[in-house]
């Protein structure tokens, strides 16, 4: 199985091939960068393997949530590579492959991106068989009115903790088992969660990709800025 993973839903664009069992991988974090990197970073992935764009299988996507433009490029570039191969598309959560990151030490992971305007988009995730599956729903909001119904200790990751972590905090049950910032989603992750639903023919046609925002309002308003 030959799968090629897109994630820039967030500052990091980043891009990685699973061979069978290699890896091969690349990431930067470079806000506003993405459209200028991403093909550059798929040439350089499939050529490090030696593997042709007519050798994919699969291609995997980080479907958001996170930036709007940056899930619609990878969204739209994952579609147009499916659709010139002829080859199916793997939808991942960008929280999830997020949440991938945390320590595998038996602790739910909440997941936990900046949104702007002191929102958060969040998932809780639970680590099944060295992978991670959603608990209850994602979802964006305010970080001080986020609802945990687990009372256990989280691990927390990415940039909404370094971005809100007092907020955060004071609506946890009790202070993290671990907790880092600056963490971004990454293709390494988004492959390995697509490789065994790729794997089982789970794979959906390219023009059925959808990316997920879970909001549709982008920017605050002047009066909602003078607030």
């Amino acid at each position: 199985m030959n799968l090629l993973a897109i994630e820039t839903a967030t500052e990091a664009c980043s891009v990685a091939l699973l061979s069978g069992e290699r890896l091969v991988e690349r990431s930067e974090v470079a806000p506003r960068r993405h459209a200028e990197l991403l093909l550059p970073m798929c040439d350089a992935v499939l050529a490090e393997a030696g593997i042709a764009p007519g050798g994919l299988d699969a291609i995997a996507v980080g479907r958001g949530p996170g930036a709007f433009t940056g899930v619609r490029l990878a969204v739209s570039a994952a579609q147009g590579m499916a659709l010139a191969l002829g080859i199916p598309v793997v939808p991942i959560s960008s929280l999830a492959a997020l949440a991938m990151q945390a320590p595998d030490d038996g602790a739910d992971v909440l997941a936990v991106i900046d949104a702007r305007m002191g929102e958060v988009y969040a998932g809780v995730f639970r680590r099944v068989d060295g992978r991670v599956r959603l608990v209850g729903e994602e979802t964006v909001g305010r970080a001080d009115a986020l609802v945990l119904s687990d009372a256990t200790a989280l691990n927390v990751i990415g940039t909404g903790w370094s971005s809100y972590r007092d907020a955060l905090a004071a609506v946890l049950a009790r202070p993290p088992r671990w907790a880092e910032g600056e963490r971004y989603p990454q293709a390494a992750d988004i492959a390995r969660l697509a490789a065994p639903i790729a794997a089982a023919g789970g794979g959906i046609a390219a023009d059925q990709v959808l990316p997920v925002y879970l909001r549709d309002k982008v920017a605050l308003t002047l009066a909602e800025q003078r607030r």
